[in-house]
């Protein structure tokens, strides 16, 4: 896979996607009974761009953002980490929410045997109205230089119009030799409304053409493109490397253009308690895999698929062998889950020192 040098390019990676506002009750709280809210700021493709430039890379974000104190909310936590938002689609607040809204989510936390719960409040907002057209993507990719574009199946299912765009956006990135990645990250309910899992596939099927990595975890690549992990029962009890692999060996003979794929191996014990690795697989290498940590104690489980992709990605465009990107992708996921809300808040250091073995002993 040939990656730009860094030194003829702007931006390390950039992302398009939604970023929202979640709104959590304290610890382990319920929705119906909380007396507060705590906010975080967070999107499946936005948190891949927020990771990295924590890991210490240049990075930008591409979405819809409005001129309301929610807009500067997500604009402060991109700005703190440093990701850019030149390229950011603005939206003049009007008053009252009636488009061009800023998403919001609510999540409870679960714990123990109550799994986490996540209700979108996500109609009518800023980045789901981007259509073809609104991002100069040639300014980004051919003036300003851009090593990798990262998105995903949450913006492509927002509307007609986000599939659309994503479908502009990979094209222009592979005119330009950026590298492309892709999470399938299937959330029915989004699909829902508009078409269902059909319209997953066909759009999904359309996109996988122009993708370099690919990533996801054993629902995604069967909802979204409908490759099935034989002989797994329906709670995941047992995560068997061999069937997964048997699954990555037929989406890289329909689609000879992935160069990369990634998946995670999650069984889930509890809301608390999760087994937890991942498998990646090139034409060169095979299938890899990296530490598989069972009986994985989790704070907060969303976002650990997006620090996956983010320390995959880092190995990446760092130069590691498959084998260290997929153990980074790992043990960024694994940290990130120790900690509230959707974004990382690992260390390099850390993720450094657990990808390489090391333990969860006090650094003194």
């Amino acid at each position: 896979m040939k990656i730009k040098d860094a030194k003829d390019c702007r931006y390390d990676l950039v992302s398009l996607g939604e970023c929202m506002i979640r709104l959590s009750p304290p610890a382990y709280g319920r929705i119906e009974f909380a007396p507060l809210l705590e906010v975080w700021v967070g999107g499946g493709e936005y948190n891949v761009s927020y990771a990295l430039a924590r890991l210490g890379l240049r990075t930008g974000w591409v979405g819809g953002l409005n001129s309301s104190p929610m807009g500067a909310i997500i604009r402060n936590h991109a700005r703190s980490a440093g990701m850019n938002v030149d390229y950011v689609v603005e939206r003049k607040y009007d008053g009252v929410g009636k488009k061009d809204r800023i998403g919001l989510n609510f999540t409870e936390v679960g714990v123990a045997k109550r799994g986490s719960v996540t209700l979108y409040d996500r109609g009518h907002t800023a980045t789901s109205g981007m259509k073809p057209g609104e991002v100069n993507w040639k300014k980004l990719f051919q003036e300003d230089g851009v090593r990798w574009l990262h998105t995903g199946g949450i913006f492509a299912a927002l509307s007609e119009s986000t599939a659309q765009t994503v479908i502009e956006a990979v094209t222009a990135a592979k005119r330009h030799g950026t590298v492309v990645s892709y999470d399938l990250n299937y959330r029915p309910s989004l699909w829902k409304a508009i078409g269902g899992q059909a319209k997953a596939q066909e759009v999904n099927r359309e996109i996988a053409r122009y993708i370099d990595v690919m990533i996801g975890n054993e629902e995604d690549f069967t909802a979204s493109l409908g490759f099935e992990v034989e002989g797994l029962d329906e709670n995941l009890s047992a995560l068997q490397v061999d069937k997964f692999a048997a699954m990555i060996a037929k989406a890289a003979a329909a689609y000879p253009n992935f160069k990369v794929i990634g998946t995670t191996m999650r069984t889930v014990r509890s809301a608390s308690v999760n087994d937890w690795g991942a498998i990646a697989w090139s034409p060169a290498t095979g299938v890899v895999q990296a530490t598989h940590r069972e009986r994985l104690e989790i704070l907060d489980r969303v976002g650990g698929g997006d620090s996956f992709a983010s320390g995959l990605i880092y190995g990446l465009l760092e130069g590691e062998p498959l084998q260290t990107a997929v153990e980074y992708g790992a043990a960024h996921g694994a940290l990130a889950m120790t900690t509230p809300g959707d974004t990382t808040m690992a260390t390099k250091a850390e993720v450094l020192k657990l990808a390489g073995g090391g333990g969860a002993r006090v650094d003194r």
